[in-house]
């Protein structure tokens, strides 16, 4: 079964892209230093960051704009508004052995679905594209805790919720599910 990465973790490629690795990471409720979008209005902006590590002994051109992402918010995953005049992409970047480049991201979507957030990222690596990769995470009272392989109805259904209510049943304190 397919399961995404948590919000801050690494994802190795394989195959003709061994060495290579990418992360969402940094999500953060904030404006945009350079203005809200007016295709924005009533919604709640955001920002997260994509960082490609090159850990390979060669360099690689990497490429990553706003067709290459996908976000999602909330338990419907309703698409987010992506403000590519705030963002800051990676076009055509050559990332030599042992650096990293990373593009810093504003979306904005209804305040009640930051809760949960997906982003969808597939970089292009030398003219050719990567796999697709999945994070999950949120902003707000139950932050980047998701549980893995399903989309939760409700903070309960979290991970940081499932472990808190094992260790309950463990210890004899709780209520048993």
């Amino acid at each position: 079964m397919y399961e995404p990465n948590v919000v801050g973790d690494w994802q190795e490629y394989e195959d003709e892209h061994a060495g290579l690795r990418v992360r969402v990471h940094a999500l953060e409720k904030t404006e945009p230093s350079r203005g809200r979008d007016d295709a924005a209005e009533g919604l709640v902006y955001f920002r997260f960051r994509v960082t490609v590590e090159n850990r390979s002994m060669e360099h690689f051109g990497i490429h990553l704009e706003d067709g290459q992402l996908d976000i999602r918010t909330g338990t419907d995953g309703e698409s987010a508004f992506l403000d590519w005049r705030n963002s800051q992409f990676i076009e055509g970047f050559d990332v030599y052995p042992l650096r990293r480049v990373t593009s810093v991201l504003y979306a904005a979507a209804p305040e009640s679905c930051l809760s949960l957030v997906d982003i969808q990222v597939q970089l292009k690596v030398d003219d050719e594209w990567t796999e697709r990769y999945l994070w999950s995470g949120g902003i707000g009272p139950h932050d980047s805790s998701v549980g893995v392989g399903a989309r939760p109805d409700s903070a309960m259904d979290s991970l940081a919720a499932q472990v808190s209510s094992f260790l309950e049943r463990e210890t004899g304190s709780g209520p048993a599910a």
